[in-house]
C-alpha cells in the first residue's frame, strides 16, 4: 500500500523539516510514502477565504485519483488513539487499498468539494496546531502506527 501526504504550504522551519526526514526515513522499512506540498497560493489579499479555499482545491484535486482513498486532517474528524489509528491503517492495508492519501489543507481549511472528495476524516488532536507541526505530528503517528501493526516496542501502552 502506498500512502501519499498531501500539504498546503511547505515546511520552512528548520527543526521541523528535520523532524519529518527522521520519520519519513524510519518508514521506509514499512511502506512507501510520498510527500506532496502543494505551493501556498500568492497574492492571497485580494481573494476571499472561499475564494483561497476555492483555488486550494483545485490544486488539491489534481493529486487526487478516481481509486485513492482520501482522508483528510481535519479539525471535526474522528479522534482516534494511536492504537486506533494503527488499527485503521492495518485494515486499509488488508483490504487491498492501493493508495491513501492524507491531507492537510491551507490556513482555512478545506473547500466543499474537498470535503466531498474524502472518505474519511481524521483529527489528531482537539487542540489547534500550525500547519507545519501537524506534519511533523502527522508522520510521528503514521511510524507509530506502523510500530503497532508489527509488534514493535516503540509504543507503549
Amino acid at each position: 500500500m502506498k500512502i501519499t501526504f498531501i500539504t498546503v504550504g511547505k515546511t520552512v522551519d528548520s527543526y521541523l523539516k528535520t523532524g519529518i526526514d527522521i520519520y519519513v526515513s524510519r518508514l521506509k522499512h514499512y511502506t512507501k510514502l510520498q510527500l506532496i506540498e502543494i505551493d501556498e497560493l500568492k497574492n492571497t489579499k485580494t481573494l476571499t477565504r472561499e475564494q483561497q479555499k476555492t483555488k486550494e482545491a483545485e490544486l488539491i484535486l489534481k493529486k487526487i485519483s478516481p481509486l485513492d482513498h482520501v482522508i483528510l486532517l481535519d479539525e471535526n474528524g474522528a479522534a482516534l488513539t494511536s492504537t486506533q489509528f494503527a488499527a485503521y491503517i492495518n485494515k486499509k492495508a488488508v483490504s487491498s487499498t492501493s493508495n491513501l492519501i492524507f491531507i492537510v489543507g491551507g490556513p482555512y481549511g478545506f473547500d466543499a468539494t474537498v470535503y466531498q472528495r474524502a472518505n474519511d476524516k481524521i483529527s489528531l488532536s482537539a487542540m489547534t496546531f500550525s500547519h507545519q507541526m501537524v506534519r511533523l505530528f502527522f508522520v510521528e503517528q503514521l511510524y507509530r502506527a506502523y510500530t503497532i501493526i508489527k509488534g514493535e516496542p516503540y509504543h507503549h501502552e
